[in-house]
């Protein structure tokens, strides 16, 4: 937990994909501050014409290179999140050559009731976490 969602044009070679899961990834350790195992991340890939991501009116120019990142996780604080926001774009742009024009990150919050992590047992709410 976090639960961190990609989308992205196809055509990624698998060396790319993960650079890019592992720099998220070291992102939300940083930002958030979550324990180095705690890794859960899905990359969904699209035909060129089945992702559109456009600027919402800010001029923001979009490569084939761009990655939609839905994030779902237990609230957090607004400086995290900015944290998360700098540090992602940051790892992206370092280590993968994603522009940060090419990064747009959602995220989801949601309750300690709202995950299960195995076993049909809220972790979180047992105590176990």
């Amino acid at each position: 937990m976090p639960l961190i969602k990609f989308d992205v044009i196809k055509g990624r070679t698998e060396a790319q994909t993960r650079a890019m899961l592992d720099g998220a990834h070291r992102a939300v350790v940083n930002a958030f501050q979550v324990p180095e195992r705690d890794r859960y991340q899905i990359v969904t890939e699209h035909e060129p014409a089945h992702l559109i991501v456009e600027d919402t009116g800010l001029g923001i120019e979009r490569t084939k290179n761009m990655v939609v990142i839905t994030v779902v996780t237990r609230s957090r604080a607004q400086e995290a999140k900015e944290h998360f926001y700098q540090e992602i774009t940051r790892e992206l742009q370092e280590r993968c050559q994603i522009a940060p024009s090419d990064v747009v990150v959602s995220l989801v919050s949601n309750s300690d009731a709202d995950w299960s992590f195995g076993h049909g047992v809220a972790q979180f709410l047992t105590g176990e976490l």
